[in-house]
C-alpha cells in the first residue's frame, strides 16, 4: 500500500515554492520574495502585493530564530512611498510557528529605507 501522507507534502512543497518569484536581496544578505498572484494595482495607481523575507541568519529573539516574514504591503509609485497592511514573523514557516502577527487597519505611507525588503519590492513593482 502507497503511503499518501509524504506525496501530498512533497506537492503542497512545490506548490508553495512556485507561488514566490525571487525579486532581490537586501543589504543584508536576506532573500525577497514576490507572489506574482498577489499583485493587484487600483485605479490610483496603488499596488498592493504580498512579499516575503527568508533571515540568513535568523534573527534571534528571546523566543528563538525568526528564519522568514510575510507582508502585504502597499507601494506608491508615483511618491515612491510603502505602506504595510499586515505582516507575519515566523520561527519555523514551513511548520506554521509564528512569532507574531500584525494587521494596521489604517496603514500610513512612508519611505522604504534603503535595501530593506520595502525598498527591494519598491524598486522591483515600480520599474515597470
Amino acid at each position: 500500500m502507497i503511503r499518501l501522507a509524504p506525496i501530498l507534502f512533497l506537492a503542497a512543497t512545490l506548490l508553495t515554492q512556485e507561488k514566490w518569484r525571487v525579486i532581490g536581496v537586501t543589504s543584508t544578505g536576506n532573500t525577497v520574495f514576490l507572489a506574482p498572484g498577489s499583485v493587484r494595482k487600483a485605479s490610483d495607481g496603488i499596488i498592493t502585493a504580498g512579499v516575503r523575507v527568508t533571515y540568513t541568519p535568523p534573527l534571534e529573539t528571546p523566543r528563538g530564530g525568526i528564519t522568514s516574514s510575510r507582508a502585504v504591503a502597499m507601494f506608491d509609485c508615483a511618491r515612491r512611498l510603502v505602506a504595510t497592511r499586515e505582516s507575519v514573523f515566523f520561527l519555523d514557516e514551513k511548520r506554521g510557528r509564528e512569532y507574531s502577527r500584525r494587521k494596521i487597519e489604517k496603514p500610513g505611507f512612508g519611505q522604504a529605507p534603503p535595501s530593506t525588503y520595502a525598498d527591494v519590492a519598491l524598486k522591483y513593482l515600480c520599474a515597470k
